[in-house]
């Protein structure tokens, strides 16, 4: 049995551990990293699973950008740690993540990734829509409304 809750500030650590453990070294060297540099994570979409004895057994990650002149989310990073996987976790944050920027104020969702695997989320390769370089473009996904909507994306930048 699993619990989901959004990560807290307290958590940070454990699912930055969670990351190291998933992901090669360097991960914070791709260009999606640039666009997270400095820039929070949507907090109501950071949800972590832990098991019934707490401990941290996947998480997810949300982060506003920019494309073109529209607002977007990226997805990622999303982990499961390598003794869960297999389970489904991975499946259920994507899917409650998304249940829940689409609920929200974020109609279209981006990231890098596999298709045939983020395809079955409803994922589909974007046209005209240019991640930083080093990115291959047959891996850029979106999912949600993108109608109309090209351009760079770009770190989101808060006006004040």
């Amino acid at each position: 049995m699993y619990r989901l809750a959004e990560e807290t500030p307290e958590d940070r650590a454990e699912v930055e551990a969670l990351y190291d453990t998933a992901f090669a070294p360097g991960r914070e060297a791709l260009s999606s990293y640039r666009l997270r540099d400095g820039v929070a994570p949507i907090a109501a979409l950071c949800l972590m699973m832990r098991d019934d004895l707490g401990i941290l057994a996947g998480a997810i990650r949300f982060w506003p950008v920019h494309v073109g002149e529209a607002e977007a989310l990226l997805l990622g990073p999303v982990a499961v740690h390598p003794t869960r996987q297999g389970e489904g976790l991975g499946a259920t944050l994507i899917a409650e993540g998304l249940d829940r920027a689409q609920g929200g104020a974020w109609p279209r969702v981006l990231l890098v990734g596999d298709a045939p695997y983020y395809g079955r989320f409803g994922f589909r390769r974007l046209t005209g829509v240019h991640m930083p370089p080093p990115t291959n473009p047959d891996r850029v996904l979106g999912y949600g409304d993108w109608a109309g909507i090209t351009g760079p994306v770009t770190q989101h930048i808060r006006h004040r």
